[in-house]
């Protein structure tokens, strides 16, 4: 049974993700100024703590602009913010906005193998002990989707020997990505979760400490899912 913990989500929660989708998906251009805190709190029928708040967290994604005692100014986020919108895209009024996922899935198979070949020549045998662990957990999965979350498992392990902090925080951005389609994804991403012999080759050459080699066997386990999911959105992209 693969349970996943509920979100827990409060009124600035949800003022920013209105917010924010409005300044993304083009409902206020770049340049343009913000109703004030009050007119919000009227129109959003929320108080105007909640509506500062949410308006300080778009400020810090780099999203808008915030002056005190003057408007808030909506910036180009395509010149301004960081990997931490990538959940925001990808979720355009609940649906997947296609040339976020494209860039998502061009960016997981060309930074993959550049992570494997950092923690062959940084963690190497170190890593054998998670990622052994990470194996046979994924090794033990029957429900798909239960295996997505053990292959991010074993991900995690390699991030974390590959030793780079800005690795690091873009592999979360991916997974927070990812996190909220991993159900939808089940059917496409299966055949990868469950190559567990492309895992294991994976793992070997990390642990070997042979950095070639694991970029390698990275794109040879990427690669094909990837690959499936490219071509399906080129097809939705024509169809649309």
């Amino acid at each position: 049974m693969a349970l996943k913990p509920v979100p827990r989500r409060s009124v600035t929660d949800d003022v920013f993700d209105q917010l924010a989708a409005e300044v993304l998906h083009g409902g206020v251009a770049a340049g343009e100024a913000l109703p004030s805190e009050r007119r919000l709190a009227e129109v959003l029928g929320v108080s105007r703590p909640s509506v500062r708040e949410a308006l300080k967290r778009l400020g810090h994604a780099g999203l808008v602009d915030v002056r005190q005692g003057d408007a808030t100014t909506v910036r180009d986020f395509r010149r301004s913010a960081g990997m931490d919108l990538l959940p925001q895209l990808l979720m355009s009024q609940g649906t997947v906005d296609i040339p976020t996922a494209r860039s998502v899935m061009e960016t997981r198979l060309h930074v993959g193998p550049f992570v494997a070949e950092l923690a062959a020549g940084r963690g190497g045998a170190a890593l054998g002990p998670a990622l052994d662990v990470a194996l046979e957990e994924l090794a033990g999965q029957t429900d798909p989707v239960a295996r997505q979350y053990a292959a991010l498992a074993f991900w995690d392990a390699i991030v974390d020997g590959a030793d780079s902090i800005a690795l690091r925080l873009m592999y979360n951005s991916l997974r927070a990505s990812y996190e909220p389609v991993i159900d939808a994804m089940s059917a496409v991403m299966d055949a990868e979760v469950s190559n567990h012999a492309a895992y294991r080759s994976l793992a070997a050459a990390i642990t070997a400490g042979r950095p070639a080699a694991a970029a390698k066997a990275a794109a040879n386990l990427l690669r094909p899912a990837t690959d499936a999911l490219l071509a399906a959105l080129r097809a939705l992209e024509e169809t649309s």
